[in-house]
């Protein structure tokens, strides 16, 4: 990973939402922002005889004077004093922003996802949280929300590396944490007997409690050492998972998810958690790839 912050800018007010939040995020790190523009579309759904993008939509002289140079004053408003640099890419956006994460702390897009369909989770979004080289940061809810880092806990191994962003972001927001594990009858610790999982009934409840309560604290003790000043909330809840974490989202600045955790489906590229949360949450999501 670099020391710098990208941001994909289409010329869109949902593009220039994510500006401003990427100028925040690399002053809060110290980091350099850099700009990207991708115009052309994925060959994989290109007809044999169209364009790979359309000229009457993108000239290269009035991209570079025009959206570019917009965001770039945005982000100057935004935070003054960071360096500030452009690409201008002639690739699916998707491709270029995973390309441009090899060398970026984070990378940041819009609640539009750079597709125009307001509303829509897009490819892009989808991509760099399932194949990006760093964590990805969306754009979501409410405008400068305030309240801790939320972290979506889950136990999984591909989980750990969100576990340590949350707590870096934490420290770096002076922030408090709120580890976040949220269970019910149908969690995958309710089936460790002999019982077939898709028939059995779960009845030892307190038994489930107790061993999802051991998961979150053997999850989250690690990183306690490591940051020994963070403050840190455990919180159990028995809910609905996706309904759960979008409710307390609304308390939080931040909330942090790992791209795939207990329960996804083989071939998916993201888990239905993190989705839901790039969908739905009412404060910036972060989610961050971890090793399956």
């Amino acid at each position: 990973m670099g020391d710098r912050v990208i941001v994909g800018v289409d010329g869109s007010a949902a593009a220039l939402d994510a500006v401003d939040l990427a100028a925040r995020e690399a002053q809060l790190r110290r980091a350099s922002l850099h700009l990207v523009h991708a115009f052309g579309r994925s060959s994989a759904h290109l007809r044999r005889d169209a364009s790979p993008w359309s000229r009457s939509h993108y000239g290269l002289e009035p991209l570079v004077h025009g959206a570019l140079a917009r965001a770039e004053e945005r982000a100057h408003v935004t935070a003054p004093d960071i360096e500030v640099t452009r690409a201008v890419v002639v690739a699916h956006a998707r491709d270029a922003m995973e390309i441009e994460s090899r060398r970026a702390a984070l990378a940041v897009v819009g609640d539009q996802d750079l597709s125009g369909l307001a509303g829509l989770l897009g490819s892009t979004a989808v991509h760099l949280a399932a194949h990006g080289h760093c964590p990805l940061l969306m754009v979501r809810g409410r405008p400068r929300p305030v309240g801790p880092v939320l972290l979506a806990v889950d136990g999984s191994r591909a989980g750990e590396a969100a576990v340590g962003f949350a707590f870096a972001e934490a420290a770096l927001r002076q922030a408090p944490l709120v580890a976040l594990h949220v269970w019910n009858s149908w969690s995958e610790r309710a089936y460790e007997g002999p019982s077939d999982p898709l028939t059995a009934v779960v009845t030892d409840v307190d038994h489930v409690r107790e061993a999802e309560q051991h998961m979150l604290r053997d999850t989250v003790a690690p990183w306690q050492e490591v940051f020994p000043q963070a403050a840190v909330e455990r919180r159990l809840v028995r809910a609905r998972i996706r309904p759960a974490l979008i409710d307390a989202s609304r308390q939080a600045q931040l909330v942090v998810a790992g791209a795939r955790g207990r329960g996804g489906f083989t071939g998916s590229l993201l888990g239905s958690v993190s989705q839901a949360l790039l969908r739905h949450a009412d404060c910036p999501v972060a989610v961050v790839r971890g090793k399956e």
